[in-house]
C-alpha cells in the first residue's frame, strides 16, 4: 500500500503538561487504525491536528501525500439548533461541490437517514435527543464519501442498533480510517492496526486488540529488562566515581559527563498504572430480601409511553442490562427506580415501587457530575490515598476538576459513587468517554462486587462480561426480559429470523420476575392456542419470511446507489413500512408462541 500520511516531529502541550513531543508515524492508504491512550495523554489533540482543526506547537508536518478529501467526527458535533436534520447536513457539504456531485450527496444522505432511523429530515435539530444528533454526524461523515474518516469516538451516545450499522458500513469500506475508540469489539471488527500513544510515544501493532495486548506486553518486559542491564552498569560507574581521585584521568571525562543519564535511565522502571479499586470493591451495606418491587407500573410524557404496565421484582445480586434504541425511556425508568423522578418535571405515573428498607443505591447518571465553579480534584474527593489509586497523582489533587479531560472526570465521579458503598448499583453508559484500561479494571471491580449490579450500556463487550439477563426496550414502553447476555440475545434474533429460536422470551408488555436463588422456580401454566390463534400462527411464519426477504432486498437497492430520484424516495418509504410491519409480525409471533 502506498503511504497516505506523513507526520513528522509534531508536538503539544498545555502549560507545563508536555501530552507529545516531536512524535511522527506514517498512515497507509486503506489502513484501519485505532489510537489508544490513558485518559488525558492527548488523543483528541493528535485527532484535531490531523483534520486541520489544531496545530503542532513549534512547527512539525501533517503531510497528505495526494489531494484527498478528510471528514472528522468530533466527539461533540457542532450544529445549529434551528435547522432541520436535512439543513443541517446539507450546510456541511463542501463549498464548491458542482451540481451534480450535490445531487448525488443528496441521494447518499436520504438512504443513510433511512438507514440510521432518521427518517423525517424535516424534523428541527433540538428537538433530537442525544443520540439522534450522533446519527446525523454520522450521517453527514458517511454521505460525504471523504477518502479519510478520522473519528473521535464515533460509539459514544449511540444505541446498538446504530452502532451495529455503522460497524457494518466501515467493515465494507475501503477508506482509510483514524479513529479513538473503547469500544473493544467495534475497534476488533474494523481496524487492522493499533496504534498506542503512551508516555508521549507512538507504538505501532498491527492486528487486533488482542495481539496489541500481548505485544504491548513484550515490549514493556523488554524495557524493563533492559532497564535491570542499565542498572548493573550505573553499579559499576557509580563504583567508578567513588574510586581514588587516580583512577579518574582526564581520558575518562565522558564517563562523568554520561553518569547522570545513565542515573536517570536506571532509575525508570515501566510500571503500568492500574486502578485500585480494593478499599471501595465491596458493599458492607447489608442487602435484604426486597430490593425494589414494581407492580404494574406505567409511565406517561407529552403524550407519549415510556413504561407499559411493568411489573417484576428484582432479586438480591441480580446483574441486569438494559438495552434499545435512543429515546426509548432506558434513563427515565432508572429515574423511576431510583425515586430520581419528580413530578415537577411532568408526567404521569401509575403503579407501585417498593423499595426495601436497606436499600442503598448508588446511581451513576449519563449526564456526570455536577461541579462546583473552579472546584478541585481534592475538593471533590478528600482523600489522597484513594485518589492516588484512582490514577490521581499529588500534581493533579489542587487541579481544578473543569480542566481535567472528559474521562478523567468519568473516573472521578465514578469514585466518589463508589465511596459511598452502595448495595444496588445503577450506571447509567457508565463507559462514555473512559479509556480501556479504566474500562477494564472497572470491569473486573464490578465482577468482584457484592451487591445487586443494573447497567445500560452500549458497549457489547462490557455487556457480555458483567450481566446475566436483559431488559430489552423495544418502544412505546414494552420491555421484554431475556435470560442471557448481549451476545447471546443476538444470536436468539438471528435464530428467530431463521425459524429456529429456542430461547424463551418474557411477555412483549412486562418482563417476568426472576425467583430468589432460595426459591424453587415455578413452571406457569400455559393454555391452548384458540383455532384463530393456530391459524394466525401459521401464517405469520410466510409473512415474517416475506417481509425479511423483502426488506434484504431494500437495504441491497437501497445501497446500490443506481436508484433515480422517485425510486429512490419510494423505496426509502417503503424500507421504513416493512421495518415497522416485520416488528410487529415478530412480536406478535413471540406472543403466540409463548402460549
Amino acid at each position: 500500500m502506498p503511504s497516505f500520511l506523513q507526520i513528522e516531529n509534531i508536538s503539544k502541550s498545555y502549560g507545563p503538561k508536555v501530552l507529545f513531543d516531536r512524535i511522527g508515524f506514517n498512515i497507509n492508504e486503506g489502513d484501519k487504525v485505532a489510537l489508544i491512550a490513558p485518559n488525558g495523554s492527548g488523543k483528541t489533540s493528535l485527532l484535531r491536528i490531523l483534520a486541520g482543526k489544531d496545530s503542532s506547537d513549534g512547527g512539525g508536518k501533517v503531510l497528505f501525500l495526494k489531494d484527498i478529501r478528510i471528514a472528522f467526527l468530533e466527539q461533540e458535533y457542532a450544529y445549529e439548533p434551528s435547522r432541520t436534520i436535512r439543513e443541517q447536513i446539507l450546510s456541511d457539504v463542501p463549498e464548491g461541490m458542482d451540481p451534480e456531485g450535490r445531487w448525488e450527496f443528496e441521494l447518499r444522505m436520504d438512504r443513510l437517514l433511512t438507514q440510521f432511523s432518521l427518517p423525517d429530515s424535516e424534523k428541527l435539530m433540538s428537538q433530537l435527543s442525544g443520540g439522534e444528533v450522533k446519527r446525523v454526524a454520522i450521517v453527514s461523515m458517511l454521505a460525504s464519501e471523504a477518502d479519510f474518516y478520522i473519528m473521535d469516538e464515533p460509539t459514544n451516545h449511540l444505541d446498538l442498533d446504530a452502532i451495529e450499522m455503522l460497524e457494518s458500513r466501515l467493515k465494507q469500506s475501503r477508506r482509510t480510517l483514524f479513529m479513538v475508540t473503547h469500544d473493544r469489539y467495534f475497534l476488533d471488527r474494523i481496524c487492522n492496526t493499533v496504534m498506542e500513544l503512551d508516555r508521549g510515544n507512538i507504538y505501532i501493532y498491527k492486528g487486533d486488540y488482542l495481539n496489541f495486548l500481548e505485544k504491548r506486553q513484550d515490549r514493556i518486559d523488554q524495557y524493563n529488562a533492559e532497564t535491570e542491564k542499565v542498572r548493573n552498569i550505573f553499579r559499576r560507574e557509580l563504583e567508578w566515581i567513588h574510586a581514588t581521585p587516580c583512577a579518574r584521568t582526564g581520558k575518562a571525562k565522558y564517563r562523568k559527563n554520561a553518569f547522570k543519564e545513565i542515573k536517570d535511565r536506571a532509575a525508570d522502571t515501566y510500571v503500568q498504572k492500574k486502578v485500585d479499586m480494593a478499599d471501595v470493591a465491596v458493599s458492607d451495606t447489608y442487602l435484604g430480601n426486597k430490593v425494589i418491587n414494581c407492580r404494574d407500573v406505567s409511565f406517561f410524557w407529552e403524550g407519549k409511553c415510556y413504561l407499559d404496565h411493568f411489573t417484576y421484582n428484582f432479586q438480591r445480586y441480580e446483574r441486569i442490562g438494559i438495552v434499545g434504541g435512543n429515546a426509548s425511556g432506558k434513563t427515565t425508568f432508572l429515574n423511576l427506580l431510583t425515586g430520581s423522578w419528580e413530578e415537577s418535571w411532568g408526567g404521569e405515573l401509575s403503579g407501585v415501587i417498593d423499595r426495601g428498607e436497606s436499600l442503598k443505591i448508588g446511581y451513576y447518571h449519563q449526564s456526570g457530575i455536577e461541579l462546583k465553579p473552579r472546584q478541585t480534584v481534592l475538593e471533590t474527593v478528600n482523600d489522597t490515598h484513594l485518589l492516588g489509586r484512582f490514577l490521581f497523582p499529588h500534581e493533579m489533587l489542587n487541579s481544578p476538576v473543569e480542566r481535567l479531560s472528559g474521562g478523567e472526570k468519568r473516573r472521578l465521579y465514578l469514585l466518589t459513587i463508589l465511596l459511598r458503598k452502595p448495595n444496588l448499583l445503577i450506571l447509567d453508559e457508565p463507559t462514555n468517554d473512559l479509556d480501556i484500561v479504566t474500562l477494564e479494571i472497572l470491569e473486573e471491580y464490578l465482577q468482584e462486587y457484592r451487591g445487586s449490579l443494573i447497567i445500560v450500556s452500549h458497549d457489547r463487550h462490557f455487556l457480555d462480561r458483567l450481566v446475566d439477563h436483559l431488559f430489552v426496550f423495544t418502544g412505546s414502553g414494552k420491555v421484554k426480559d431475556f435470560a442471557g447476555n448481549y451476545t447471546q440475545y443476538r444470536s436468539f434474533l438471528a435464530d428467530e429470523a431463521s425459524g429456529a429460536a429456542q430461547q424463551d422470551m418474557g411477555p412483549s408488555s412486562s418482563p417476568r420476575s426472576t425467583p430468589a436463588a432460595s426459591e424453587k422456580p415455578r413452571t406457569p401454566s400455559k393454555r391452548k392456542l384458540s383455532w384463530k390463534e393456530q391459524q394466525e400462527f401459521a401464517a405469520l411464519e410466510g409473512e415474517i419470511e416475506a417481509l425479511t426477504a423483502e426488506k434484504a432486498s431494500l437495504e441491497e437497492a437501497l445501497s446500490s446507489g443506481t436508484l433515480a430520484p422517485d425510486a429512490l424516495s419510494a423505496a426509502s418509504s417503503r424500507y421504513g413500512e416493512v421495518s415497522s410491519l416485520l416488528d410487529d409480525k415478530e412480536t406478535r409471533w413471540l406472543e403466540l408462541s409463548e402460549i
